[in-house]
């Protein structure tokens, strides 16, 4: 049944990509740079009228001056709880009708949408490399690793839980964060840069352990860009140990120690899009309360009762 290590290995697997020597440094400078921006917004109200909430369009100024949108559903009745939503690779952030669940619960909703993939924000990046194919390898081939694409990504989540710990109604100590896959590793890489986060839920999140990755059936997963990139600009792996390097600052398993928030970790043991080692690389890292649910005969799909789960946490933890 394994298609990664067995699971008492997976419970002891601490990573395999290298972390760069001034990794701290790196974040360090980047939230300096991210506290340079303002928490002002626009709203534009959307054309969804619920009798219990407010909908609306939010847009701000994210690092680099991209302008970043997002789904916010405030209720008419808040309780204080508030929940930052991250979506998966290459989409939106989706509907507002699981949103507006929450806020039929008093819980305002900020979801948002990545910059230059499916949804309504803009990628101002300008960087040197190639973009086909995927955003992990965005910035790879520029000297600054500031240019990374997952870098402002990063940090667009950390304002989005400023700009939601800002709105009325909100009590900037009940945040919590969510997302699956792509939105799975936002939602840790946020709870890790901004410890305010109060809890963080998390299903098979991807961005962690590229070179695990690259080290399996890299092909067949939403890593294949990385074996992309190889075949392209060093077939001979001449830089190797370069390119990893690189993407350890992007790699939310070296921000894991960094969460405080109380941790709940979804891992489907058959995803061979996420594989459950890259998965367990930060899990293991992280040193805050937390829990993990396996599903065994499950891969990166549906997952039968998560969102019910997820749902309940939001109401009694925050």
């Amino acid at each position: 049944m394994h298609i990664d290590m067995p699971l008492e290995e997976l419970e002891n697997y601490h990573g395999t990509n290298p972390k760069p020597e001034d990794f701290d440094a790196y974040w360090k400078r980047a939230l300096e740079e991210l506290a340079q921006y303002s928490l002002a917004y626009d709203l534009e109200e959307a054309d969804i009228t619920p009798d219990f909430a407010n909908c609306y369009h939010l847009y701000f100024s994210g690092v680099g001056g991209a302008r970043v949108h997002a789904k916010l559903v405030k209720p008419k009745h808040p309780t204080g709880q508030a929940i930052a939503i991250f979506h998966g690779y290459s989409v939106d952030s989706g509907d507002w009708l699981d949103k507006l669940a929450y806020a039929a619960q008093g819980i305002t909703v900020l979801a948002l949408d990545c910059r230059g993939q499916g949804g309504l924000s803009e990628d101002t990046l300008q960087t040197k490399g190639p973009t086909l194919r995927g955003h992990i390898i965005r910035g790879l081939e520029d000297s600054n690793p500031d240019q990374l694409y997952y870098r402002h990504v990063f940090l667009d989540t950390v304002q989005t839980v400023r700009i939601l710990q800002s709105i009325e109604g909100v009590d900037k100590n009940r945040i919590g964060v969510y997302g699956q896959s792509q939105g799975g590793a936002l939602a840790t890489a946020c709870a890790a840069l901004e410890p305010t986060v109060k809890h963080l839920y998390a299903v098979y999140p991807f961005l962690s352990d590229y070179e695990r990755a690259w080290n399996m059936d890299v092909q067949n997963s939403a890593y294949e860009e990385i074996a992309y990139f190889f075949r392209c600009f060093d077939p001979t792996h001449k830089r190797h140990q370069e390119i990893f390097k690189k993407l350890g600052y992007i790699d939310i398993q070296h921000l894991a120690d960094r969460i405080q928030a109380s941790v709940q970790w979804v891992t489907a043991m058959r995803d061979h899009i996420c594989p459950p080692s890259t998965q367990f690389a930060a899990y293991n890292k992280i040193r805050s309360d937390k829990q993990m649910t396996l599903y065994h005969e499950y891969g990166h799909e549906h997952l039968p009762h998560h969102a019910d789960q997820a749902f309940q946490q939001f109401l009694t933890r925050l």
